[in-house]
């Protein structure tokens, strides 16, 4: 029987003891795994080494930036558009003490929300580092930091099955090391302690023009600065032009094609040098916030002298029901193979648990979306029609804009387009690509008619009330087919 999370670790040189599945790591790949596995009725341990659970995206990722984007537009919507509505809002003031409080509360309530489970559960939450050794032996000691007291043994597992989930840090250019205090990751960029007159960004994708999107409303200046020719690498490019038209609107300074090669501290803030079509530039902020991508991690785990096959980012190499070569061992979420998205390592995580409770069950990757909450939001499923087209395979794209949507132009909000691309011979859906008011919502009819193996056809003949966004989606699917009625 497993112990509660809240019960104490013995302390000392530990004896192993038997448990039918430990997970290393909290995250949202690794907690929805241990819960999974303790509901399938396995005595379940989580070994988790920070204060709190829930990983990065609950902590400094997916909750905290999403509390801040809203916070954001509401005061972008009080100080440009509540006028239209007939709203008047009188002297408008920000107290970022105050939004950033409420950001920790919310992060708060769902670390809390996630030991409540654990404790519901009956899993075992192991605070400390888990090894994994030979035998599937998982050690469990405390962090042991720099200067302070040296790591020390806490308990030991014998697990009968691993789940290894040990997630992802940002990358670091080798010029512009974090302090998290000028040179910002994703960490530093969710606290900082006063709206900067001008944060730098590097990096046009996800993470940086949400980041660079929250700070620009509240009033910085934010140049965005991208190596590629576009923002949004891997997206569909009708959506990348129009959000990169939407973004430039908002007054975020995007310089594509630009390579940084220097930068650092300031007195006063922070510099890096750019360069452009051969010229070389120096651009100075308050901030850096540097956003090129994450790497795996593997904590805990000497992938050589335990023999785990690894790719070359160092990412654990797993099959469709996230199995590693090692017996009993599996992986999960962004040290696996795939898109670094919370809602894959959760669905990996249910997987890897069932799969060791017996279930035939697979991991499919064709319907997941990927969601960008800039505003207009950026949501998408399948292929883009830049991919399908380079497969040499027969298509048909429909797009409908929220221009044409009445409940978009009730919001206010008409920007963007949906836009299907589907089989010419048999409809089958193969992208959808979203981009405009609250698609991050409205993607997931797509993604079910994904699931199925869904055609335009599907989502054309359902039914959808009205007025709303969705309706959009149905127009798309009608234009796919040559037959859109409301344009």
């Amino acid at each position: 029987m497993a112990t509660s999370a809240s019960d104490s670790l013995p302390q000392g040189s530990p004896t192993a003891r038997p448990a039918d599945v430990v997970v290393i790591g909290g995250g949202p790949g690794g907690y929805v795994a241990a819960i999974r596995a303790a509901q399938l009725g396995l005595d379940t341990v989580c070994v988790e080494m920070d204060k709190t659970l829930g990983g990065t995206c609950v902590n400094v990722g997916c909750i905290p930036s999403k509390a801040l984007l809203t916070s954001s537009e509401h005061y972008e919507f009080a100080q440009h558009a509540a006028a239209a509505h007939g709203i008047g809002v009188g002297q408008l003031s920000l107290d970022l003490a105050r939004m950033l409080e409420r950001k920790d509360a919310v992060v708060g309530q769902n670390t809390k929300g996630i030991e409540f489970l654990f404790r519901k559960n009956k899993i075992t939450w192991a605070k400390g580092r888990g090894t994994l050794q030979a035998g599937n032996i998982v050690e469990v000691t405390s962090a042991g930091a720099a200067g302070g007291p040296p790591a020390e043994n806490i308990a030991a597992y014998q697990a009968k099955h691993v789940i290894i989930a040990t997630g992802s840090v940002p990358i670091q250019l080798p010029f512009l090391p974090f302090d998290e205090e000028r040179i910002l990751s994703n960490v530093g960029a969710l606290k900082i302690p006063e709206v900067p007159k001008h944060l730098i960004v590097i990096g046009g994708g996800v993470i940086g023009l949400e980041l660079g999107s929250v700070w620009k409303r509240l009033g910085a200046k934010v140049t965005v600065i991208e190596l590629l020719p576009a923002i949004l690498p891997g997206m569909d490019d009708d959506v990348v032009k129009e959000a990169d038209r939407a973004l430039r609107k908002q007054g975020l300074e995007i310089r594509t094609n630009t390579r940084v090669t220097n930068g650092g501290r300031t007195e006063t803030g922070a510099f890096v040098v750019v360069e452009q079509d051969g010229k070389p530039e120096r651009i100075e902020g308050d901030y850096v916030l540097v956003s090129v991508g994450r790497r795996p991690v593997t904590t805990g785990i000497d992938t050589k002298a335990l023999g785990l096959n690894v790719g070359r980012r160092g990412e654990l190499l797993v099959d469709d029901q996230m199995r590693t070569n090692l017996p009993n061992v599996f992986a999960i979420g962004d040290c696996v193979p795939g898109p670094m998205l919370a809602h894959k390592a959760e669905d990996e995580g249910v997987i890897a648990a069932e799969v060791i409770a017996g279930k035939p069950v697979h991991m499919h990757y064709t319907s997941i979306p990927n969601i960008v909450y800039t505003w207009p939001e950026i949501a998408a499923v399948g292929l883009t029609e830049r991919q399908v087209k380079e497969s040499g395979r027969e298509y048909r794209t429909g797009k409908f804009p929220f221009s044409a949507n009445g409940r978009a132009r009730s919001l206010g909000d008409t920007t963007g387009f949906v836009k299907f691309v589907a089989d010419a011979k048999t409809d089958e859906l193969l992208g959808a690509h979203m981009i405009g008011p609250n698609v991050s919502e409205t993607v997931a009819e797509v993604v079910l008619a994904f699931e199925y193996r869904g055609s335009s056809e599907d989502i054309a003949v359902t039914v959808h009330g009205h007025p709303t966004l969705s309706e959009a989606t149905k127009e798309a699917a009608l234009a796919t087919l040559g037959r859109a009625i409301h344009i």
